[in-house]
Order: C-alpha cells, then sequence, then structure tokens
C-alpha cells in the first residue's frame, strides 16, 4: 500500500527496483520524519487546516511512534513502500481520518528532505564530538612527547630531526581544518526545506519561517526550486569534508602501520590491541590501523560517486537521489568507527625514547650543521657545500644534543595553545546546543 496509489498498481518487478535499499536507510530516518511531522503539525493548526483538538491528537500520536522508534519497536511492515507512508498508516489506523490530514500542504520530496537534513545535522554532530576527542588526545600526546625526538622524512627518505609531539601535533591541527569543512556541509544542512513540497511551493499559506523555529534550522532554502535542488549539493558537500577527515586518519593510520614495523620501531601496543599469526608466532600485525587506512580510502572515494550520480542532473527531483542514501549513510557509519578506534588505539601508544642517539641517524643534523655555520657568517651555498663534503669523506660528526628550534609551529614552539584555540572556535561555530534545545522544545510541547 502506498500514500499515492490509485485504481492501478504498480508491477512487482517495478516496486522492488524502485524501493532498492531504501527501507534499511529508512528506519535510520524515522526519528527525523517523526520529528519533521511535529512541526508541520503545529503549522498546519496554526493557519487553520487543522484544528487545535487535531493537532493534539497528531501529536500526541507522532510521540508516541517517536517513542517506538526510540525503544526499537518501529518497523516499516511488508508492503509499506517508505517512512512516510508507515507514519501516515499508523497515525490513520490508531486515530482515523485526521492522520490523513498530516500530509497537507507538504509533497514526499520535502518531507524526505527534511528528514535528510535533520539526519545530517545529528550525525554532523557526532563526528564533531569523536573528532574533538581525538584532537584532546592528540595535544595530549604532543605535550607529552614534545621532547622525544624521532626523525623526519621526505621522499620516505631520512631528513631531519622531528619530534612525537611535533608527529602528533600535526594530526591535531589537521582535525582542526577537518572541521572548518564539515562547518560548512553542516550549514547547509542547517537550512529548511519544508514548505518547498515537490519544488514548486504549495497554494496553502503555510507558514515556513514557523517550522524553522520549531526545528532549530538557521534559516530557510527561501526559494522552493532551490530547496529541491538542495538535495546533492548537500550530500556533495558533505561526501568532501568526509573526505577530509578520512585522508587525515589515513596519513595518521599509514604513519602507525609504517612506525611499528620493525625496522622502524618507533611505537608499539599493547598485545591485545594488536593480532597474531595462523603460523608465526612472533607476529604483532597493526590490522586496526590496516583497516582505518582501508575504510578511509573508501570514504575518500564517496565524493566521486556522488559526483556522478550528480552528473546531468537537471532542476527538479530526481529519483536518481534516492541513491545518495547508499553512499552517505555507510559513509558516515564507518567515519565515526574510524574515529573512535583511532581514539581507542592511540590511548594505549608506546612510543620509543632516545632514537636519534643511535649514529645512524646523523646525517638528520646536517641542516643543523649547516645553519650553525651561517650563523657564524659562512654563505649559505659554502656551508652546504662544506658538510656535503664532510658527509661524502666520512668526516661529519654533528653535535646531536643542542637543537635550535623556536619559531611558531617547529619543534621548540609547537603552538599547541595555539592550535587548540583553532579547535575551540570551530566548536563554537557550531549550533548543537542551540538545535538540541529546539528538539527537546518540540517533543515536550503540548
Amino acid at each position: 500500500m502506498k500514500i499515492w496509489q490509485k485504481a492501478t498498481d504498480s508491477k512487482k518487478e517495478v516496486e522492488q527496483f524502485t524501493i532498492g535499499r531504501d527501507p534499511e536507510f529508512d528506519i535510520i530516518l524515522a526519528p527525523f520524519d517523526v520529528l519533521g511531522s511535529m512541526a508541520h503539525a503545529h503549522m498546519l493548526a496554526k493557519i487553520g487546516l487543522i484544528s487545535q483538538e487535531e493537532n493534539q491528537t497528531l501529536q500526541k500520536g507522532l510521540k508516541e511512534i517517536y517513542q517506538e522508534i526510540q525503544s526499537g519497536k518501529f518497523e516499516i511492515a511488508p508492503g509499506v513502500e517508505d517512512v512516510h507512508s508507515q507514519v501516515e498508516f499508523l497515525l490513520t489506523e490508531r486515530f482515523g481520518e485526521v492522520g490523513k490530514k498530516l500530509h497537507s500542504g507538504r509533497s514526499r520530496n520535502d518531507q524526505v528532505l527534511v528528514d535528510l537534513k535533520l539526519f545530517y545535522r545529528a550525525a554532523i554532530q557526532e563526528l564533531v564530538e569523536e573528532t574533538q576527542k581525538l584532537f584532546q588526545l592528540l595535544i595530549l600526546l604532543a605535550d607529552k612527547h614534545k621532547m622525544d625526538l624521532m626523525p623526519g622524512y621526505t621522499h620516505t627518505q631520512l631528513a631531519m630531526p622531528s619530534s612525537f609531539g611535533l608527529w602528533f601535533g600535526s594530526f591535531a591541527e589537521g582535525l582542526a581544518e577537518d572541521i572548518a569543512l564539515l562547518k560548512t556541509a553542516f550549514d547547509l544542512s542547517n537550512k529548511n526545506p519544508l514548505g518547498s513540497a515537490a519544488g514548486y511551493g504549495s497554494s496553502f499559506p503555510l507558514d515556513r519561517k514557523m517550522t524553522t523555529q520549531l526545528l532549530g534550522f538557521a534559516d530557510l532554502h527561501y526559494n522552493v526550486i532551490n530547496a529541491q535542488n538542495s538535495r546533492g549539493k548537500t550530500e556533495r558537500t558533505l561526501s568532501f569534508a568526509m573526505a577530509g577527515l578520512a585522508a587525515t586518519l589515513n596519513r595518521l593510520a599509514t604513519d602507525s602501520c609504517l612506525f611499528m614495523n620493525q625496522h622502524f620501531g618507533f611505537i608499539g601496543f599493547p598485545d591485545n590491541l594488536t593480532t597474531g599469526s595462523s603460523i608465526m608466532p612472533h607476529k604483532k600485525n597493526p590490522d586496526v590501523f590496516e583497516l582505518i587506512r582501508a575504510k578511509s580510502n573508501q570514504i575518500q572515494g564517496i565524493p566521486v560517486k556522488v559526483g556522478f550520480l550528480l552528473t546531468n542532473m537537471s532542476t527538479g527531483y530526481h529519483r536518481d537521489l534516492q541513491l545518495l542514501k547508499e553512499e552517505i549513510f555507510p559513509g558516515m557509519a564507518s567515519l565515526r568507527e574510524c574515529l573512535k578506534m583511532s581514539s581507542f588505539m592511540l590511548s594505549s601508544v608506546q612510543i620509543k625514547k632516545d632514537i636519534l642517539k643511535d649514529p645512524f641517524y646523523k646525517h638528520l643534523f646536517s641542516v643543523e650543521v649547516v645553519n650553525d655555520l651561517v650563523l657564524q657568517g659562512v654563505p649559505f651555498r659554502d656551508a652546504y657545500k662544506k658538510v656535503g663534503l664532510d658527509i661524502e669523506a666520512g668526516n661529519f660528526h654533528p653535535d646531536q644534543s643542542n637543537l635550535k628550534h623556536t619559531h611558531e609551529g617547529s619543534l621548540g614552539n609547537m603552538c599547541l595553545e595555539e592550535i587548540q584555540e583553532q579547535m575551540d572556535q570551530q566548536i563554537q561555530s557550531f549550533s548543537f546546543e542551540q538545535i538540541n534545545g529546539c528538539m527537546n522544545a518540540l517533543l515536550a510541547k503540548g
């Protein structure tokens, strides 16, 4: 049974093909569908399309369904096309004709758009919270290990002295930059499309600003066509933000796999955080980081898939857009899991001390010696040549105990407070507290 069904039903093959995987994703959207319907019913009562008594009945029924969703008792019955239909059928079954009035002034197009926007806002909040946890751990590790030196590499060749503090701090600042991308996606998700109907508005005197306030949106998508066209634009922007976070995690995971290798031996983890081999008793495999690396690569591929889905898309709604959920929903869940596991692993990381005291790494200090000569008045090019000749002749014996790095962002001045401030400013730019307050008020409203 479908809410749009008339005398003729669709062929079974058509129905199965067009519904696809929507039921599994609609369960995720269910609580947001109810919240959007609650706001819509309040607005319908205000403009006189339903009575206050009818609104109270709808609010009671919607809250019951919301509780069933939260307790895991809600399901989309066989033969019911989507979550919107299921909610409407339940209301009609339980409360009669008033359930049929709820859809007045809206289309499934703007209904699913509202569901998606509300879901994306909530999912972005979860991503931000997990990112913030990982960020704070990285800041703590950077400060704790700021004096623990390690090799720095370019072209995967030994380059210059670095430190574990500098390494951890690089990922912390990277996450702060990634959050800025996520904020752009959040801003697109935080605009209200409800009332755009099928993309061309409604002849009912809808109060779109009222539903905007009730649902805690920052603003409207004013133009009703643009509201519909935001589907796809929002997902494209969100996919790029997800890919940015995934790229940072990917580099962290790749470094970790490399630095755990016995040829490096820079970091380690307790045995119960690694896996063994079925044939080699000595193995401690970095399976968690290998899977984070793989999953983050999958996530970095999502913008490409989203881009192809949106290719040659003309103005207005198209069923193609349904497939965006198959990329974005699992991707967000996977990214959240990767953030959690990165924090989980790094909370037990073990650092090797005094790595650079090994003479094997003495060439890392060549730039330090060149710079010392320059400070003594030797032209840079002459100093560079002298040190290079000493290395070739086997006469290079640097003082490895006296590093003088003082500029912003270097070994001796990692600017962790400034990086912390960057992240704090980004977090404060999200309106999570205000949004959560609106959602709680809507659920409590009579």
